[in-house]
């Protein structure tokens, strides 16, 4: 049993990112959190920063009431700010923000304002800290990951395969292009901890094919790993049918049923994990209430298929799946970054 307290080695790892994110002594902070917080994660960045010899301050947020037709879980678009006015203007005049709302503010619509005033922003991913702990960023990946977002924007296509029956075209000539090592250090950026993937978002009608999702692949919204397989068909990034005899097709054709909401079956990012120390089996390891499974969407070599808003095609939704998936193979312009579930090249 993992116990949410307190403890020295907790403090040194957020110290330790912190550092990575080029926090100073004298650096004026702000730890955002909301009643539904992990608690322990507020206590320890707000103690950490403090070690740093910050000056720190704390903002935290009433959670908002439910508005969505069924539960929401690891969207990264946190309306925990609500448009506030007067938080907007504190938190976007510090030097650096640690994100601890339970989404987080990766997709959150007063972003743009926050680091508009350039603050450097770490999304600390609702996860126990013995997670975060086992998975403070090593500075090596940095580079490689860099090195693999560079390829992705200079592509014109983005073919998946695999031998459960995967077969996506992905024209992502267009599509913006990200990443994250876990931290970030240049002012006016967000990242999120844990991290560790090379992702971009395709634009209106750019994927097409089938989507096969494997015993062991795993559903990230429901934090549950298929036992049988799935087989969606994608149309012009909608997925336009769902075939399987298990009560994993039937979560998923029930979860995306209950938004009534067309934009929910579409595409939002695709990409592929680039994090060594990211483990796929850790799910097993923890509660769902224990982890919100950040880890599964970096770890080295998935292919990681998202649905739901996609800024990018103009299209705007809470409904999202995220979709770690293992044994793909990932080709860009004919060039393989991922063979069989294996980094390739300079990104192994």
């Amino acid at each position: 049993m993992l116990v949410e307290r307190i403890e020295a080695k907790w403090i040194d790892a957020f110290a330790e990112v912190f550092r990575l994110c080029g926090v100073e002594p004298g650096d004026e902070c702000a730890v955002l959190a909301e009643t539904q917080s992990r608690g322990v994660n507020v206590e320890l960045s707000e103690l950490a920063l403090k070690r740093l010899g910050a000056n720190v301050f704390r903002v935290t947020m009433q959670t908002p009431a439910q508005t969505a037709p069924v539960a929401i879980r690891s969207t990264g678009a946190s309306d925990a700010i609500g448009g506030s006015a007067p938080v907007i203007a504190a938190l976007s005049q510090v030097a650096f923000i640690a994100d601890c709302t339970v989404e987080g503010l990766l997709h959150a619509p007063e972003l743009p304002q926050l680091l508009g005033g350039g603050a450097r922003t770490l999304m600390v991913s609702n996860e126990h800290p013995d997670i975060l702990e086992r998975l403070v960023p090593d500075t090596a990946l940095e580079a490689k990951v860099k090195i693999g977002t560079k390829m992705l924007r200079g592509a014109k296509e983005m073919r998946v395969t695999s031998a459960a029956g995967t077969d996506l075209t992905i024209d992502v000539e267009t599509a913006p292009a990200g990443s994250s090592w876990g931290y970030t250090a240049r002012p006016g950026t967000i990242a999120h901890w844990p991290g560790g993937l090379c992702l971009c978002f395709p634009g209106e009608g750019s994927v097409n094919g089938t989507l096969v999702m494997d015993v062991g692949d795993v559903n990230l919204t429901f934090k549950r790993y298929t036992d049988s397989p799935i087989r969606c068909t994608i149309e012009n990034d909608f997925i336009v049918d769902i075939q399987g005899d298990g009560v994993d097709a039937a979560l998923m054709k029930s979860y995306l049923e209950a938004w009534g909401d067309r934009e929910a079956y579409a595409v939002s990012h695709v990409g592929w994990g680039m994090n060594p120390a990211a483990r796929w089996d850790s799910l097993a390891m923890y509660d769902k209430t224990q982890t919100n499974g950040t880890e599964l969407r970096a770890f080295g070599g998935n292919f990681l298929y998202s649905t739901g808003a996609n800024e990018v095609a103009g299209r705007h939704t809470l409904g999202h799946f995220d979709l770690p998936m293992r044994g793909c193979t990932v080709e860009l312009d004919g060039t393989a970054v991922v063979d069989a579930g294996v980094l390739q090249g300079e990104l192994a």
